[in-house]
């Protein structure tokens, strides 16, 4: 039921970030813009690699070495990065084909990582535990870096009016604060379970010596 629960509301979250208002804002505001790309990588990704994890159409039981946490967040980091240099942030904030091209890259590259992170069978999450713990952290680290550029420059960083810098700040903000903490907690929620993991054998050990 969690999972089925996961994956609607993931679904729901892909949904409302695509078909409701968020698109049509997005080429004038630069907040709306960042709402859709975190609703994205930090809401939908987690809910719907949840989903998945551990199922049959899990890529991590298939081809782990593939589907490797660290490698999958630099991929997202030179996704994401690259999606906000001036020339290609206002081809999907002004050209409907770069936006698809965008939110589709965004998408690929966060269920990616999540499901990196989080799926596998039970040995596989014990084994990858750490890696996965570090590609979260370390994709928190840089967005949260990139979120506190948006949302410290005293000027606008894209083509806009002197007054988008109060939106510029607006979205920079949105990334730092649920962008950064999504995969903080992801990761602090994977440390919890990987170190949960690794007492029950401890315990298992203890008792049979008794």
């Amino acid at each position: 039921m969690m999972r089925g629960g996961s994956l609607v509301l993931g679904l729901g979250v892909l949904a409302a970030a695509w078909l409701g208002p968020l698109p049509a804002l997005a080429s004038g505001s630069f907040a709306a813009h960042m709402t859709m790309h975190i609703a994205v990588v930090a809401g939908a990704a987690p809910l719907l690699a949840f989903a998945i994890a551990g199922t049959g159409v899990d890529p991590v039981r298939v081809i782990p070495h593939i589907v490797a946490p660290i490698p999958a967040s630099l991929l997202e980091l030179v996704v994401v990065w690259a999606w906000h240099a001036p020339a290609l942030h206002h081809a999907a904030r002004h050209e409907a084909p770069a936006l698809v091209m965008e939110q589709a890259t965004f998408v690929m590259a966060g269920l990616l990582l999540w499901i990196a992170a989080l799926g596998g069978d039970r040995e596989q999450r014990r084994v990858r535990a750490g890696s996965g713990v570090v590609a979260l952290l370390f994709t928190s680290m840089h967005m949260t870096l990139l979120g506190a550029l948006f949302a410290l420059a005293g000027r606008p960083l894209f083509h806009g009016a002197p007054s988008a810098v109060e939106d510029q700040h607006l979205g920079g903000v949105i990334m730092l604060l649920v962008g950064g903490a999504s995969y903080l907690l992801g990761g602090l929620a994977l440390t919890a379970i990987a170190l949960r993991a690794r007492s029950v054998p401890a315990v298992q050990r203890q008792g049979s010596a008794a």
